[in-house]
Order: C-alpha cells, then sequence, then structure tokens
C-alpha cells in the first residue's frame, strides 16, 4: 500500500487586534476545513481516522506559532504543522499594532492500494 494524495484544502484566518501569529494560523485551518465534509475514506471503506493531514501555515513572525495548537483542530486523523514566513501583516494607522493574516494548505493523504 501507498500513500495516495487525496484532497487539498486552502483557508485564511486574520488576528484583526490583537497581531498573534497562532490565532490567525488556527483561523486559517478552521477555515480550510470546515466548508467542507469529506467522504474520501468512507467511499474507500477506511476509517477517518486513517488519514494523514500536513498542514503548512504562512504566516508573519512563523517562529511564534504554537504547532500543538494549529494541530488541534484536526477533527480526524492524524497530522504534522510546517510554518513558513508567509501572509499578511498590516500596520495600524498609530503604528502601535498590526493585524496579521495567515493562510493554510492541508493535504489529506490515505494509505492505499
Amino acid at each position: 500500500m501507498a500513500l495516495k494524495r487525496m484532497v487539498l484544502e486552502i483557508g485564511m484566518g486574520s488576528d484583526i487586534r490583537g497581531a498573534e501569529p497562532t490565532k490567525a494560523a488556527v483561523r486559517a485551518l478552521r477555515d480550510a476545513l470546515w466548508h467542507n465534509s469529506l467522504s474520501v475514506a468512507a467511499a474507500l471503506g477506511l476509517d477517518t481516522d486513517s488519514m494523514q493531514v500536513e498542514v503548512t501555515i504562512g504566516v508573519p513572525h512563523p517562529e511564534r506559532v504554537d504547532k500543538e495548537a494549529v494541530l488541534a483542530v484536526l477533527p480526524h486523523g492524524s497530522g504534522t504543522v510546517s510554518v513558513v514566513d508567509g501572509g499578511l501583516e498590516i500596520a495600524t494607522d498609530d503604528g502601535t499594532g498590526s493585524t496579521l493574516i495567515a493562510n493554510a494548505a492541508a493535504v489529506v493523504w490515505l494509505e492505499i492500494a
């Protein structure tokens, strides 16, 4: 059996006032996952927890993202998280704060013959 890429889900999340990278990353992954209901595992006779999810987050200040908090969003299966520099940071008018935008890509893999 071999791992096969079955699904690519894409999302965006932001932290408008707090500029917290983890909050934006979690919201981005939720956005990617919460707009669908995958039935591919069941259609193949597999348990949904057999899904392996590869998450990539693009956000400013990637070193500040709590990867475990991002993984906790996954409702099924197991996952890995990679965080890279990306997204967008928009300063407030007075320069005392910013808004962060994160992007998420979740690739779902299943082991099939």
